[in-house]
């Protein structure tokens, strides 16, 4: 049988309540006081009002006229004319917004001020898009035939501002920061006349044709938008201009005429560099280059690349100072790289019509990566870097990604997107966070490739190879050929038969790798650690005034104690010791760099902790760093017996042979030697 328990009864006192409370719950009068159905709106349709981009040529030339004469306030002052279509009476025009080499959304319109239209003399209405706040409509007059835009860049005065691009002494004009373009069609189909002023006695310098002064005005030839914004002006007071050959020129802008001092065995290297390139991708895809380079540190610095030039800074002395500045002359042999590696070959989805389109990023570790390798080849190749400073470099990253936690969760191709996610910004943990690592692991990556290429094929082979067949194509064409992944993954694949395709698969799109330092190891050498930095490390430590104690306890800091950085999980984080605080002393001494130094040492191999005294905002105290491993700073040493030319020593081994009459650069040299 089934056991039912007697419901209890409920005392009799209660019961003619409950009876009341179903009868107010029964009628409407109760049911009216009850709120009613919270009012839930519906999404309003949208409609992009801005014209998707047509390569259709727009009507007539566009007058770009900019007054960059103003060092004191650093403004850009601008007039534009610009066609109208015919039976126009709205025009939209668009400031750009993804720029190539920038990866990202990066254009200025905040710095786009005082901005008036004109039909004649009559002032016109115009409305920002409140959707596209990089897109304005202009309400155009009945027979119009063009409209006059004028406004002002008001370029940043200081570093907290964003880049300077305007000192006493220099400038960096870039068009895109400073100009609009009609909506509707692709920037290579519409035409511009450009003219800018500059103070007066400055010499000027960009990859733009048909260069014409009067005075300090100077004109160019008629070009297509898309040329121009790929062509940007250095200029200045103090300046010199050095031929390399092959219709590739040094022009150099400096903030004392003392800076361009170049000795002429250091100038070689360059020209050297320029035949290596050459050589190594076996193509021209320009048809002349600027390197634009500005020794300062009052301009902004920078490094991007263009397909007929590219925008350098190096810090003031490092032409003179030649050892000294080894560290700091990576960029020019990077850029130059991107005329071939991201400006020529290009991934399909980073190629977009106008500057409107939303760029796609995954194949940076081609695009960025293997022009980071390429940098680094052709800086040892060709001295514009020394071989030790090469090695360094790339110990450097090996070292990093051994003590990198983000690496767990994150693969390399999402780091790709980092540009678009975090915009360059600082970030509190960078180590669990990552960066754009598509730079530096994708140039491990691609040193794995040139060691698999030369295992594959007994040395027959090599990365050399893969840039002919890849990058060596259409010999003189500077336009753009776009690729896929597999695009690359065959070309290499008819170079060496490999399952290339799972190998990207595992060390670019699959996180918790292992460290990726394949290539140095089939190259003959390992990753090893010691209590000196290497020749790398040291001169950028010494340059930005700070110690790396990553690969030890876990802390970047600056001479005053200032900790920038600190590795998430490391020791010093462990201890609670983070980004912000500051250093007071170590083991009851005054914070410098050798006192820490010297007690982490001291306290190696022993169970005595580092004593600390850290401040936080106004709070003091004292910290226990247990750690007792030493000082390690990467360095790549060689494993190979014997004393023959291992294959990293190979890869980086110059190619160019003596220029002689008649003869190129090279011509009969094994690429994989």
């Amino acid at each position: 049988m089934t056991f039912t328990p007697k419901r209890p009864s409920r005392p009799a006192i209660l019961r003619p309540v409950l009876v009341l409370a179903a009868a107010l719950l029964s009628t409407s009068a109760f049911a009216q006081v009850q709120p009613p159905a919270n009012t839930r709106p519906m999404a309003a349709v949208f409609v992009d009002p801005i014209p998707a981009a047509e390569d259709k040529p727009y009507p007539g030339t566009i007058s770009l006229a900019i007054d960059a004469s103003d060092v004191t306030t650093g403004a850009y002052r601008v007039t534009e004319t610009i066609p109208v279509p015919a039976g126009s009476t709205k025009l939209t025009l668009l400031h750009p917004k993804w720029l190539p080499g920038n990866h990202g959304p990066k254009g200025t319109i905040a710095e786009l001020v005082d901005i008036r239209f004109y039909a004649g003399s009559q002032l016109l209405t115009w409305t920002r898009d409140p959707v596209d706040v990089f897109a304005f409509h202009v309400d155009v007059p009945a027979g119009a035939a063009e409209i006059t835009a004028k406004f002002i860049h008001t370029s940043p005065l200081r570093e907290s501002e964003g880049r300077v691009t305007m000192t006493r002494e220099m400038l960096n004009l870039q068009w895109e920061k400073m100009s609009l373009y009609p909506a509707g069609h692709y920037v290579r189909a519409i035409k511009v006349k450009p003219t800018v002023t500059f103070p007066a006695g400055w010499q000027v310098f960009t990859a733009l044709d048909g260069k014409a002064a009067s005075g300090n005005v100077v004109t160019w030839d008629v070009t297509d938008y898309e040329t121009l914004v790929d062509s940007p002006i250095f200029a200045g007071l103090h300046a010199a201009r050095h031929d390399l050959g092959q219709g590739v020129w040094f022009d150099l802008v400096a903030d004392k005429p003392e800076y361009l001092q170049i000795a002429p065995e250091n100038l070689k290297v360059y020209r050297n560099m320029v035949d290596e390139a050459l050589l190594a991708f076996g193509a021209k895809h320009f048809d002349h280059y600027d390197f634009l380079l500005a020794m300062t540190d009052r301009m902004g610095g920078i490094g991007l690349e263009h397909h007929r030039s590219s925008e350098n800074q190096y810090e003031p002395r490092t032409l003179i100072d030649w050892a000294a500045g080894d560290w700091d002359r990576n960029v020019i042999p990077h850029e130059f790289s991107h005329s071939w590696d991201g400006k020529y070959r290009r991934p399909a989805r980073l190629w977009t019509p106008d500057y409107r389109a939303p760029m796609q990023d995954n194949l940076l570790w081609v695009y960025e990566g293997q022009t980071q390798f390429w940098g680094l080849v052709l800086a040892a190749r060709s001295g514009v870097q020394s071989k030790e400073q090469v090695l360094g470099q790339f110990a450097n990253y090996a070292g990093s990604f051994t003590q990198y936690p983000g690496r767990e969760w994150r693969s390399v191709e999402d780091t790709t997107h980092d540009p678009i996610m975090a915009s360059r910004k600082p970030k509190p943990f960078s180590s669990l966070a990552r960066n754009e690592e598509y730079y530096t692991e994708g140039a491990l990556v691609w040193l794995e490739v040139d060691a698999i290429l030369r295992d594959g094929t007994a040395g027959k082979k090599g990365i050399d190879d893969f840039a002919k067949a890849f990058f060596g194509v259409k010999d003189g064409d500077w336009g753009v050929l776009t690729y896929e992944q597999d695009d690359v993954v065959k070309t290499l694949a008819a170079l060496h038969p490999y399952d290339w395709a799972g190998f990207f698969k595992t060390r670019i799109q699959t996180p918790g790798q292992p460290s990726p330092l394949g290539g140095i190891e089939r190259g003959g050498y390992r990753l090893a650690w010691k209590e000196e930095p290497n020749p790398y490390d040291k001169a950028r430590m010494a340059a930005g005034k700070y110690i790396s104690l990553n690969h030890s306890i876990g802390l970047a800091i600056d001479n005053d104690g200032k900790i920038s950085g600190s590795r998430w999980d490391g020791p010093a984080f462990r201890a609670g010791i983070v980004t912000g605080m500051q250093i007071l002393s170590v083991n009851a001494k005054a914070y410098d760099q050798e006192t820490m130094k010297a007690a982490i040492t001291a306290a190696k191999g022993t169970n005595a902790p580092i004593q600390l005294i850290v401040k936080r905002d106004d709070v003091v105290r004292t910290v226990a760093l247990p750690y007792f491993d030493g000082l390690r700073w990467p360095w790549l040493e060689r494993a190979a017996p014997g004393t023959a030319p291992t294959g990293l020593d190979k890869l980086l081994a110059p190619r160019a042979v003596p220029v002689k009459s008649g003869v190129k650069p090279g011509a009969k040299k094994s690429a994989a030697s």
